[in-house]
């Protein structure tokens, strides 16, 4: 009797940790001679042995990528009989509040830098396009920071296309964590880099609600990141990081949360889960989590922020 089994597919390659890091068992770098402190962020462990075992692959991965693209822009140069800069090669981070998104894209940005040609890497954060908190208030939003209304997409969108259009010169507004808000007047200025990183939480979304625009943030990316991890441990990591900052940028007079330095750890975890609860949980289910398929490389995270597996669209 012939029995039919059910094949299951899908549109992603998956990897086990140490299955991926048998793909470049060599680092083409001293990797060693980086300093890791400069490129975690708060509350996110950075090993040299993360580095090897995850980024390092990852690197001669969007190597492989980097060279079709470059290729590519050579052979139309050829077909149209016309000699043109190459535009910014655009990488978008995305994944869900605490999930280590900031420590990722500081690395693939050093690493990228290092590699042959020693190409000039820049990293952008969305926070400086959310709107003001005065702004926000106005519109009866600021508990929704960081929800897609937040931000000023419009121009977010302008500094994408201006990017992708081969200008010389782009601004970003810069945003300080200090204060919570968008420093009014400060601009970043990024003159014309060979490779693009662009990393926040909603960068991968599109199913905005009322939004009559079909354009969006994805729609400028040469290849995207999702940083993933359960909801279990990035609302732990969430409430460490909480825990930590107290200890930390909260006892600065001019934070906008030095109210909450002085709390009771209790009062503080009661306050953060709150937060979570309210703010990140649903932000995450509603608008970054439906978006983790979209990118080409999901980095699925285990305990203490370390990678366990990686999942690459298949083409």
């Amino acid at each position: 009797m012939n029995k039919t089994y059910e094949v299951t597919y899908s549109p992603f390659r998956a990897f086990t940790r140490e299955e991926w890091k048998k793909l470049e068992e060599h680092p083409m770098f001293p990797v060693s001679d980086i300093d890791l402190t400069a490129l975690q962020a708060l509350n996110e462990p950075l090993t040299l042995e993360e580095v090897e075992d995850i980024y390092i692959p990852m690197i001669r991965l969007l190597q492989i990528h980097l060279t079709h693209y470059r290729n590519l822009h050579n052979e139309r140069d050829q077909f149209f009989d016309n000699i043109s800069k190459p535009i910014p090669y655009i990488i978008g981070i995305a994944g869900s509040v605490a999930a280590g998104k900031s420590t990722t894209a500081r690395v693939l940005q050093k690493l990228l830098s290092m590699t042959p040609g020693q190409p000039k890497v820049e990293l952008v954060t969305t926070d400086g396009f959310l709107y003001s908190n005065a702004e926000l208030e106005r519109r009866g939003i600021l508990n929704r920071k960081g929800f897609p209304e937040s931000y000023d997409a419009k121009r977010l969108l302008s500094f994408l296309a201006s990017a992708k259009s081969g200008k010389e010169q782009l601004e970003v507004p810069r945003y300080s964590h200090l204060y919570y808000d968008v420093i009014p007047g400060s601009i970043q200025t990024i003159e014309r880099p060979d490779i693009l990183i662009v990393e926040g939480i909603n960068v991968l979304q599109v199913s905005l609600k009322k939004a009559r625009r079909r354009v969006f943030v994805s729609d400028f990316f040469d290849y995207s990141i999702y940083v993933d991890a359960s909801e279990k441990n990035l609302r732990e990591w969430y409430l460490e990081r909480f825990k930590k900052l107290q200890q930390t940028a909260f006892q600065e007079p001019d934070s906008y949360f030095h109210k909450y330095a002085s709390y009771p750890e209790k009062k503080l975890m009661k306050f953060a889960n709150e937060v979570w609860e309210e703010i990140n949980l649903q932000n995450l289910e509603e608008n970054i989590l439906p978006t983790r398929f979209r990118a080409d490389l999901i980095l699925e995270k285990g305990e203490c922020h370390f990678v366990r597996g990686i999942r690459i669209r298949k083409i």
